[in-house]
């Protein structure tokens, strides 16, 4: 049995009980009020070594890269030997597309600084339904790494399962990976025109209903990509307590439900290709081996005011 919470997740619960500055303290007092529930074996989806556990993350020592994404809270508490990569840092400040990854080189730079060599396991973890730890998951395989995996509930899991935290930084050793962009894991907007209607494709919408719909507007325009499913990105995981995955079956019957078909390419796509990549992610652990995200997502997609559009 691991424990879960039955409402809101530890971290909310936190940053609203402590200004968004919780100490160490309050962070283990708050750990000692978490309720129990079951959590998932991931040897059930295809690729279940793409999740990890905290037992196990616990006895891997230093033979990992730890790396945490979250927004706010690692000065105060994270998981001993963790790396901090801040969500911006997953960006780039001069691509006129908001929220695109960084260039090669730039990645490259910033996954060396921490540590991040070619034949280094990477475990990422957040405290946001790992929403985040998807985006550097889905950056690190874009870029040619190939050990990478998501803590499963991230550090809120940590939590729960009662594990030791630490506010001292980590120093790493200069890494020495080498980034090459995958041209078979993401889509341009002329791949997106390009497969409009290639029956050997489809379009994976992982926004909110609202946005897909159009009553939510993001950018100069509402809607979606012409033919698109819409599933969204959150539904993969668990809706009440610690976010864990869900189960491989409770998975495949809601993509499958969208139109996910092994044997096509499936495109996912969001606002700028962080719920998009979470979707990517979700995909991986169930076996999908034909992925390509739209990069540009809607940020780009909904900006062009040539570009056909539903909803």
């Amino acid at each position: 049995m691991k424990k879960v919470i039955t409402s809101i997740t530890v971290l909310s619960a936190l940053l609203i009980a402590c200004n968004n500055d919780p100490s160490v303290e309050d962070i283990e007092n708050t750990a000692d009020n978490i309720t129990e529930g079951d959590v998932v074996d991931a040897s059930d989806y295809e690729n279940g070594d793409l999740l990890v556990d905290t037992d196990w993350l616990e006895d891997q020592g230093e033979d990992v890269v730890v790396v945490d994404v979250r927004r706010e809270g690692f000065e105060s508490g994270h998981i001993p030997g963790a790396q901090l990569v801040e969500p911006g840092q997953l960006s780039d400040p001069d691509n006129p597309v908001d929220g695109v990854l960084p260039p090669e080189e730039g990645f490259q730079e910033l996954m060396q600084s921490i540590g991040v060599s070619e034949d280094t396991t990477v475990v990422a973890y957040d405290d946001g339904d790992s929403l985040w730890a998807s985006r550097l998951f889905y950056a690190l395989e874009l870029y040619g790494h190939e050990d990478v995996r998501i803590l499963n509930g991230g550090f809120t899991a940590w939590l729960s399962d009662e594990k030791a935290i630490s506010t001292e930084p980590a120093e790493a050793e200069e890494g020495n990976f080498t980034a090459e962009l995958n041209p078979e894991l993401q889509s341009s907007q002329e791949d997106v025109e390009a497969n409009r209607d290639n029956e050997s494709a489809m379009f994976l919408d992982a926004r909110s209903e609202g946005e897909f719909s159009g009553e939510d507007v993001r950018a100069e325009r509402g809607g979606h990509i012409p033919g698109a499913s819409h599933l969204e990105w959150s539904d993969a995981v668990a809706d009440d307590g610690v976010p864990y995955f869900k189960d491989a079956d409770a998975l495949e019957e809601q993509f499958a439900a969208a139109g996910a078909d092994r044997d096509k390419t499936v495109i996912p796509y969001c606002q700028t290709n962080v719920r998009g990549a979470h979707s990517y992610f979700s995909l991986r652990l169930l076996g999908f081996d034909d992925i390509k995200p739209y990069e540009g997502s809607w940020a780009e997609y909904g900006n062009d005011p040539e570009a056909d559009i539903e909803g």
